[in-house]
């Protein structure tokens, strides 16, 4: 039995697959997952977990080259983009209109929804 780190075993899958500058996408809960793509759905209430509390998790077992976030977020949810930035101060981030963001998240290995509520809150983590 696994003590540490992430337990949930179609998670861990999910990040096993992902190879060297692949990506995946840490979604809010209403965030558009197409449905030819694996999803692992961690949401169990409004607000619960947070895609900052995967990240967290994540980060811990998954080498993050670089994350990717609508650069919307700096003006719907300022607080968040600047956690993300004090949080991980040395994986770069890059900013990119919604709309490439939902494209770019299209052509990832996946996705992890959470409860999160926070506007424009989703991160893509690209395999380092």
């Amino acid at each position: 039995m696994k003590k540490e780190g992430i337990l949930n075993p179609d998670l861990l899958k999910l990040l096993a697959s992902v190879g060297h500058t692949d990506h995946l996408t840490i979604t809010d809960r209403g965030f558009p997952i197409p449905l030819h793509l694996p999803r692992i759905d961690l949401s169990i209430v409004a607000g619960l977990p947070t895609v900052l509390d995967v990240l967290s998790a994540v980060h811990h077992e998954f080498g993050i080259y670089q994350m990717v976030v609508a650069e919307e977020v700096q003006e719907a949810s300022p607080l968040r983009f600047e956690e993300l930035r004090s949080l991980y101060p040395d994986i770069p981030i890059r900013t990119v209109p919604h709309i490439d963001f939902k494209e770019i998240s299209k052509q990832g290995k996946g996705f992890i929804r959470t409860g999160d509520t926070c506007l424009y809150g989703n991160v893509i983590i690209v395999s380092g």
